[in-house]
C-alpha cells in the first residue's frame, strides 16, 4: 500500500478503547460503503490508540470518513500539497472562503497528527506542513477580504497585481509562524504594516487609506478566527505592532520605523528575528525589512544594553535545579524548563552576537544553537542536550493541543488527561511518563541558568517577572498575585507600557534600560510593604510625573536603601507620596548629608531659607524661595518621624521652628513690598505665634494661628508715598503676609493662616494697635482669650526692642489677678460646651475626645493662667505645663502619647484616617513610634491613659455634663 496508511506506526497504549470503537463504527461503514475497508483495516492498528486518547482527532475521523480516507491513501507530501494547493487556488470574497478553509484546516490537521503520532514526519515536518497552511490561509484571505473590497468600488488596482491584492500592504509573519515552526493549535501573530503613498494610489478616489488598511486587517483576522459551525482556521494575534495599544492595526510603515529606531526594545529585536513577509506587496515587505536590520542586528552594544538584553533572560525566576518542578499542570511553553527558557537561551545570544556575525541570525531555534555551536558560543553537549530537550518539548505540546484543539501548552493536572498525554507520546506508565518530565524541564532549567549566571537577578523572590512581549506571562501573574496585587493583569500592563516609554521616565533607552533592572525591585519593595495596592498607585502617579527618569532611577538603583524608604511611603504616607507625585525634586533633599541629621540639630537650612528670601527683590520669587526650601524640611520632618528617627516633641519643634523662619523670612518680603508700594512709615511691628505654632508643638498639618501688632511713632502719621495711615499700612502688611503664607503657587503652599485668636477677632482690626492690645486684655477680654494667650510668642518683629515689648505686654495680660473659682467655672462651661457642639468619637479622634488633647490643653492652661496670677513662672509648652505641681501626671501622659500618634498620622494623611484600616506594617510602626510592642498594645493604653486624663480633667474643673435637677 502506497499510501499513509502503511507506513503509520502505533503511537502506544489504547487508553479508551469504547471511544475508538465508537470513531471506528462510523468510519467502517463509510469505508465499506467507499470500498476503501481494506485501507482502514491496515491503518487500524495505529489509529486506535489516536482516537482512543484524543477526542478531538476522533471527532474528525468521525465527521469525516472521506477525510481520513484522502490522507490514508495518498502519500503524506502528496496529500500536503494538495491541502496547500487548494488553498492557494480559492477565489471569491470572505462568504465564499469561510466553509472551505475551515475544512482544509480539518484535513491538514488530521494529517498532520497522524504523521506526527504515526512516526512518519519529525518535528521539523510537522511545524514546516503547519506554517505552510497557515501562509497559504492568510494569504488566501487577504485576496478574499481585498475582493471584496474591489467589489464596492473602494479599491481600484488590478486583482493580478504583481505587488498583491494591495500594492503598498504588507503583512508579516511572527513568532513561530514567521520562523516555520508553528505548534499544532497555535494562534498566528501577523503583524501588518502599509506605505502609505503605494497604498493611496490603489484606491478609488475620496477613500482614506488608514481606515481601509485597518479594516481589511480586521477582515483578514475575521475571517480566520471566527468561530463557525465548521470550527476556526486560525486564532489571529495583530499585537507585535509597534506599541499595540495606541497604534493602528495597521502601522504606516515610516511611522513603524520612526518607533523602532526611537523607542524599539530588545524583546521587539528578539521578535523580529523571525519575521518574513507573509501575505500582500512581499517586495514591499521585504524591503522594510532590510531597512530594520540595522535595529535588530546593532553592531555596537554597549554595557547596558548588553545587560538589558540578559534582562530577557534574567527576569524568569531561577530557583535550585528541580525546586518545585512537577508535571501535573506544567506549563510546557512559558514555564521553568520549557520552551521558552531554551528560545530566550538562543535569542539573547543572537542578539548580543548577531550584529558582527551574520551566521548567528537563522530565524529557526534549532538552526540557530547550531550556529551558535559552530561559532564556538555554545559548548556541543549544550547544544544536544538542548535540541533533544526542544523536540521532546514541542512534541509533548502537540500531544496536548490535539485532545481539544485548544491553545494550551499545559500538562493536564487530571492524571486521566496526562495520561492520555502520555499515551499519544508512546508511554503507559503515568508515573514514569511524568517522572521523564520533570527531569526533562529540570535539564533545560539547569542549562538555562547557566546562562549570564553572574549576571543580576531580574526576577523576584516571589517568582518570575517577565514583561516582554504584548500579553502577560501566566507565571508573572501569578507572582504578582502571590505579591498581594489584586489586579495582576493591571500591574503588568503598566509595567509594560512604561517599557514602552510613554512616560518621560523610560523615554529614552538609557531609561528604559534603568527601568528593566529596577521594576523587579520596585515590585518586590511594593509586596514587602504589605499595601501593595495603594502603594503602587502613588508609585506610579509619581513615576509618570517625571520629566526624566535616568537619574532618579540610578539614584534608587544605587541606593536601595533610600529606594525601600520611598517606596514604603507610598505604601504608609499617601501626604508625602503626593509631595513626591507633585514636586519630585524633593527627592534632592534625600541627597544631601544633613536630611538624616538629627532635627534638634543646626544645619543651617533654616538659616537658608532665610537668606535666600530675603535675597530675592521680588515678593513673589521671595514666596517662591521659602517654599522650595520648606517642602524639602517637611518632607524631612515627616520621614523622620514616619520612620521613628524623630520623637514628637522634636518634631512639634521642627516644624514650628520652620513656621517661624517662613514667618520671618516673608515678614521682611512683606515689609519690603508694603514700603515699596505705599512708602516708608515711622512705626514697627510684630508678629505673634499662637495656639500650636505658639507652643511649638505643630504637626504636618497644623494651621498657623497668629496675629499681628504694631505701634506707630504719631498716632496721626502716614506714610511716604501714598499717605496710608498706620491702619492701612500695617494692615496691607498683615494681608501681604497671609498671602505669602496661605497662598498656593507653583511651589505650593505652606499653611492656611487663622487670625481669630487676636483682639476682637473677625469683628476687630486684621493688625492691632499696641495700645489697643494692652487695653483689650486689661479690660475686654474673656477667660477664654486668655487661655489662648498662654501659647502666645513673639516670632518676628521689625525692631527687636518693640518685640520684647509685646512679650512683656502678654505677661502683663497673663498675670492680672483674677478669681480663681470664676476661672474654673469658665474652663469648666468652655470645655462642657465644645463637649456638646463638637463631640469628638472613636479612639482615633485625637483631639475632642473626652481625654484627648483638648481637655489636657484645658488643663494646661488652666493651671497657667492661675499660676500667673501668682507670679509663678511660665511657659507656651504644653508638655511643661502639664508637668508643673499639682497637675495629676496623668494629664502629661495622655497629652504625649497621643502627640506622638498624631505626629505620625498627621504626617503620613490628609483628613482624618482610621489606622484600623491601614496595613499591619503601618499599625506596628505606629505602634513602635508611641513606643510600644503592638498595635493592640497601644490601643490598650491609649484608651486607658485618656479615661485617666478625662476622670483628672472632672476632679480639677468639675463635672463637665452633670446630671439634670429636678425644678
Amino acid at each position: 500500500m502506497t499510501g499513509l496508511a502503511g507506513q503509520l506506526k502505533p503511537c502506544g497504549p489504547v487508553l479508551d478503547s469504547e471511544l475508538a470503537a465508537r470513531t471506528r463504527e462510523p468510519v467502517e461503514a463509510a469505508a465499506r460503503e467507499g470500498g476503501w475497508l481494506e485501507t482502514l483495516d491496515t491503518a487500524w492498528p495505529a489509529l486506535e490508540p489516536v482516537f482512543a486518547a484524543a477526542p478531538y482527532l476522533a471527532g474528525l475521523a468521525r465527521r469525516g470518513p472521506e477525510r481520513l480516507r484522502a490522507i490514508l491513501e495518498t502519500t503524506p507530501d502528496d496529500r500536503l500539497a494538495a491541502i496547500v494547493g487548494q488553498t492557494d487556488a480559492l477565489t471569491g470574497g470572505a462568504d465564499d472562503l469561510r466553509a472551505p478553509l475551515r475544512g482544509l484546516k480539518a484535513d491538514l490537521h488530521l494529517l498532520t497528527a497522524l504523521c506526527d503520532l504515526g512516526g512518519v514526519w519529525d518535528l521539523d515536518r510537522v511545524t514546516g506542513a503547519l506554517t505552510a497552511f497557515a501562509d497559504a490561509a492568510t494569504r488566501a484571505a487577504l485576496r478574499a477580504v481585498a475582493h471584496d473590497a474591489r467589489q464596492r468600488g473602494r479599491l481600484v488596482s488590478a486583482a493580478d497585481d504583481p505587488r498583491g491584492p494591495v500594492p503598498g500592504l504588507f503583512a508579516l509573519a511572527m513568532g513561530k509562524h514567521g520562523a516555520g515552526e508553528l505548534n499544532y493549535s497555535s494562534d498566528i501573530d501577523i503583524s501588518f504594516f502599509h506605505e502609505p503613498d503605494l497604498v493611496d494610489g490603489a484606491l478609488a478616489p475620496g477613500v482614506e487609506a488608514q481606515p481601509f488598511v485597518d479594516r481589511l486587517a480586521q477582515g483578514v483576522a475575521a475571517l480566520l478566527s471566527e468561530r463557525t459551525g465548521d470550527g476556526y482556521v486560525f486564532r489571529v494575534d495583530l499585537r507585535l505592532r509597534p506599541d499595540p495599544s495606541s497604534t493602528p492595526p495597521v502601522v504606516p510603515a515610516p511611522a513603524a520605523m520612526a518607533y523602532y529606531e526611537s523607542v524599539g526594545q530588545n524583546w521587539e529585536r528578539a521578535a523580529f528575528i523571525k519575521a518574513r513577509p507573509v501575505c500582500g506587496d512581499l517586495t514591499t515587505g521585504q524591503g522594510f525589512l532590510t531597512e530594520l536590520a540595522p535595529f535588530i542586528w546593532r553592531r555596537s552594544l554597549d554595557y547596558h544594553a548588553i545587560a538589558d538584553i540578559h534582562s530577557i533572560k534574567r527576569q524568569i525566576h531561577a530557583f535550585k535545579t528541580g525546586e518545585g518542578l512537577h508535571a501535573a499542570g506544567a506549563n510546557l511553553k512559558l514555564g521553568r524548563g520549557g520552551i521558552r527558557e531554551i528560545e530566550f537561551y538562543v535569542q539573547t545570544q543572537q542578539l548580543i552576537l548577531g550584529g558582527r556575525d551574520p551566521a548567528l541570525r537563522a530565524p529557526r531555534t534549532l538552526e540557530a544553537l547550531a550556529a551558535l555551536t559552530r561559532a564556538g558560543h555554545v559548548d556541543e553537549a549544550v547544544r544536544a542536550e538542548l535540541a533533544a530537550a526542544y523536540d521532546r518539548l514541542r512534541g509533548l505540546e502537540h500531544r496536548i493541543q490535539m485532545l481539544a484543539d485548544e491553545q494550551t501548552h499545559t500538562l493536564p493536572e487530571p492524571a486521566a488527561r496526562r495520561a492520555a498525554v502520555a499515551a499519544l507520546s508512546g508511554e503507559a506508565d503515568l508515573a514514569a511518563f511524568d517522572a521523564g518530565v520533570e527531569t526533562l524541564l529540570q535539564g533545560v532549567n539547569r542549562r538555562y541558568g547557566e546562562l549570564f549566571s553572574d549576571e543580576e537577578d531580574l526576577s523576584s523572590p516571589w517568582g518570575s517577572l517577565v514583561f516582554t512581549g504584548v500579553e502577560n506571562d501566566p507565571e508573572t501573574l501569578k507572582t504578582l498575585e502571590r505579591m498581594g496585587f489584586s489586579s495582576p493583569e493591571g500591574v503588568a500592563e503598566t509595567i509594560r507600557s512604561w517599557h514602552h516609554g510613554r512616560i518621560g521616565a523610560t523615554r529614552t533607552s538609557r531609561g528604559r534600560e534603568l527601568f528593566t533592572r529596577l521594576a523587579p525591585r520596585l515590585l518586590t519593595a511594593l509586596a514587602e510593604t504589605g499595601a501593595p495596592d495603594a502603594a503602587f498607585a502613588r508609585f506610579s502617579t509619581f513615576f509618570a510625573g517625571l520629566s526624566a527618569g535616568a537619574q532618579i532611577q540610578s539614584l534608587f538603583l544605587a541606593q536601595p536603601e533610600l529606594f525601600a524608604l520611598i517606596v514604603r511611603v507610598m505604601a504608609f504616607a499617601p501626604r508625602l507620596a503626593r509631595t513626591l507625585a507633585r514636586y519630585p525634586a524633593a527627592l534632592d533633599s534625600m541627597l544631601d548629608a544633613r536630611f538624616l541629621a538629627p532635627l534638634d540639630q543646626d544645619s543651617g537650612v533654616l538659616d537658608q531659607l532665610v537668606a535666600e528670601a530675603v535675597g530675592e527683590s521680588d515678593f513673589e520669587e521671595a514666596m517662591n524661595a521659602v517654599r522650595r526650601i520648606h517642602r524639602d524640611q517637611i518632607f524631612r520632618i515627616g520621614i523622620q518621624t514616619l520612620t521613628g528617627r524623630a520623637d514628637a516633641d522634636s518634631a512639634g519643634h521642627a516644624y514650628a521652628d520652620l513656621a517661624d523662619v517662613s514667618i520671618r523670612a516673608l515678614s521682611t518680603a512683606a515689609l519690603k513690598a508694603v514700603t515699596r508700594q505705599g512708602g516708608a512709615f515711622a512705626g514697627r511691628i510684630a508678629v505673634v505665634a499662637l495656639g500650636k505654632a505658639g507652643s511649638r508643638e505643630m504637626t504636618a498639618g497644623s494651621d498657623v494661628d497668629m496675629m499681628t501688632v504694631y505701634e506707630a511713632d504719631d498716632a496721626a502719621g502716614m506714610s511716604e508715598r501714598k499717605g496710608w495711615s498706620a491702619d492701612t499700612f500695617y494692615g496691607r502688611f498683615t494681608q501681604r503676609l497671609i498671602a505669602a503664607l496661605s497662598a498656593h503657587t507653583a511651589e505650593g503652599a505652606l499653611y492656611e493662616v487663622d487670625m481669630r485668636l487676636r483682639p476682637s477677632g473677625r469683628a476687630g482690626p486684621v493688625s492691632v494697635s499696641f495700645p489697643a492690645l494692652e487695653d483689650y486684655y486689661a479690660g475686654e477680654a474673656e477667660t477664654w482669650e486668655f487661655l489662648a494667650l498662654t501659647r502666645a510668642r513673639v516670632v518676628w518683629s521689625s525692631d527687636p526692642a518693640f518685640g520684647e515689648r509685646v512679650a512683656g505686654a502678654i505677661q502683663t495680660a497673663l498675670r492680672q489677678p483674677r478669681d480663681p473659682e470664676q476661672v474654673t467655672r469658665d474652663v469648666r462651661d468652655m470645655r462642657a460646651l465644645m463637649d456638646r457642639e463638637r463631640p469628638g468619637g472613636g479612639l482615633w479622634e485625637l483631639k475632642l475626645a473626652p481625654g484627648g488633647q483638648v481637655d489636657c490643653e484645658f488643663a494646661a492652661q488652666h493651671s497657667q493662667l492661675l499660676g500667673a496670677a501668682r507670679g509663678e513662672p511660665l511657659t507656651v509648652s504644653t508638655v511643661e505645663a502639664l508637668t508643673a505641681p499639682g497637675l495629676d501626671p496623668v494629664f502629661g501622659q495622655a497629652w504625649s502619647l497621643q502627640q506622638s500618634i498624631a505626629q505620625v498620622i498627621r504626617c503620613a494623611f490628609e483628613g482624618d484616617p482610621d489606622p484600623e484600616a491601614e496595613p499591619a506594617e503601618f499599625r506596628e510602626r505606629l505602634a513602635g513610634v508611641a513606643g510600644f510592642d503592638s498595635f493592640d498594645a497601644l490601643k490598650v493604653e491609649l484608651t486607658a491613659r485618656r479615661g485617666g486624663a478625662r476622670t483628672a480633667l472632672e476632679a480639677l474643673l468639675g463635672p463637665l455634663n452633670p446630671p439634670a435637677t429636678e425644678s
